[in-house]
């Protein structure tokens, strides 16, 4: 069995196929490519002649990806480059107005099983967090260089952590004595600064604060803004949009995109979750959500057109 196979199991992937509706003929991207499950699954679907366009930033999983999907031949195209800068990629590619549009945000198994990565506390590893690595500030440098106050807000508004000023705190007392620079030193001080009456009962105590630094490193909520924004300018009318989230966060931003942009349709009223059959064969499935729009209507002009209109 491939490699990539092996490492990462595609979540909600029946409910992304039936609801993507990838036919021959048609070119489909995948924003999130990882290992490639989904999209080995939307090449097999779209035979004999469907296109993907795979984009991928993780320079590692993008590797295996390529390897698992080479036997699709020209039908697969990969590009190593963020969500957020599909609209211009495509350009590049000089291909306008694809099929279906697939997102999956949350962090692969490859990422989270190899420590050196920096993505969890489970082992030592350097605190890294990046998902392209050749580029950016690692969460040892946001978490050296930070303000006790904008490290709380990290921690409250994208970890969703109701301890967040007392992890800071504790966190700036601690670099002041030695650089925090693990996984495994941050996760330690989290369970120290966090009284144990509150440590949660169903995850990890540093869960959340990793779960904010993550998103602080890859500026993930500020790309996907920028794919919600320019998703409707990519599909022709009919077109599918298909975007899997792993926190309220990201889940709140889909919903409110789809529901107040004129374009979509929106095709799921409630968000899809995996069933307990998927969630016991991948417990990482469990807090996956499955939002679903349709292109139904031209898209409202960008700012960079409505400025050209008023020239």
């Amino acid at each position: 069995m491939d490699a990539a196979a092996t490492l990462h199991t595609p979540v909600l992937l029946a409910e992304v196929l039936a609801h993507l509706q990838p036919r021959a003929g048609g070119i489909y991207v995948d924003g999130t490519l990882g290992l490639g499950g989904h999209g080995e699954a939307i090449l097999r679907a779209s035979a004999p002649d469907g296109r993907l366009v795979g984009f991928e930033w993780d320079r590692q999983a993008a590797e295996l990806a390529r390897r698992r999907l080479a036997c699709f031949g020209g039908r697969f195209l990969l590009v190593e480059a963020s969500y957020a800068d599909i609209r211009p990629e495509l350009a590049r590619l000089g291909l306008a107005g694809i099929n279906g549009l697939l997102a999956d945000l949350g962090v692969s198994s490859l990422q989270l099983d190899r420590k050196e990565r920096g993505f969890s506390f489970q082992g030592d590893a350097p605190l890294d967090m990046r998902m392209d690595r050749r580029r950016g500030r690692t969460a040892a440098e946001l978490v050296a260089t930070l303000s006790e106050d904008q490290l709380a807000d990290i921690f409250y508004h994208y970890g969703q952590e109701r301890q967040a000023r007392r992890i800071a705190r504790f966190l700036v007392r601690a670099r002041q004595e030695r650089p925090v620079t693990t996984t495994a030193r941050l996760a330690e001080i989290v369970a120290a600064a966090v009284p144990r009456r509150y440590h949660p009962r169903r995850i990890h105590v540093a869960t959340r604060v990793f779960q904010g630094l993550r998103i602080a490193v890859n500026r993930e909520l500020d790309n996907l803004a920028r794919l919600l924004q320019e998703a409707p300018h990519l599909l022709v009318p009919g077109g599918r949009f298909c975007i899997i989230t792993f926190h309220s966060l990201e889940d709140r931003m889909v919903k409110q995109a789809f529901a107040t942009d004129p374009a979509w349709r929106v095709i799921t009223r409630r968000p899809l979750s995996p069933s307990d059959d998927e969630i016991g064969r991948n417990p990482r499935a469990r807090s996956a959500r499955l939002r679903v729009a349709e292109r139904a209507a031209a898209p409202r002009p960008g700012t960079d057109e409505k400025k050209r209109g008023r020239r």
